[in-house]
């Protein structure tokens, strides 16, 4: 029998950053087959990190190396009065993946919703041939909204 590795789920730090732009990179290429431009991504990983107000990155570390990570942002509903937190950027290491980690990150993000006590909802994108991770989502209690996206430029 093989021993369960610890898990820490943690807030992402500066520490953190090139392991997200990494992740961000690899999840692009695998998801969308996008190259990220690594400047503007770093940018972009950087400046949510030392801004708050802009969302938060977790990280799932296993013997002090990160293995996965999500970021949430939020979006205010008059309709509610009060925030959906959105899930973003999930990346789970390809050697880690089925084992629980998205499901402990998950549960951190809706432990950290619970507390701030304004929070009504948790929604995210997935691409609509990952079957793999919609099932994931729906262990989680998670269900497909009513709502197609539409983008702009």
């Amino acid at each position: 029998m093989q021993a369960q590795l610890q898990t820490i789920i943690r807030k992402a730090q500066v520490s953190d950053i090139q392991s997200l732009v990494n992740f961000n990179q690899l999840m692009a290429k695998e998801t969308e087959d996008k190259q990220l431009d690594s400047d503007i991504l770093t940018l972009g990983v950087s400046n949510l990190i030392n801004d708050a107000s802009k969302g938060f990155y977790l990280v799932a570390e296993i013997e002090e190396l990160v293995v996965g990570s999500l970021m949430v942002t939020t979006e205010w509903s008059d309709w509610r009065n009060s925030e959906f937190w959105w899930i973003q950027s999930v990346y789970i290491v390809p050697q880690f993946r089925r084992k629980g980690l998205y499901s402990a990150l998950y549960n951190q993000v809706k432990s950290f919703g619970e507390k701030a006590g304004n929070v009504c909802g948790y929604r995210l994108y997935v691409e609509r041939e990952n079957r793999v991770a919609q099932r994931t989502y729906e262990a989680l209690a998670m269900g497909e909204s009513h709502y197609l996206m539409f983008e702009g430029k």
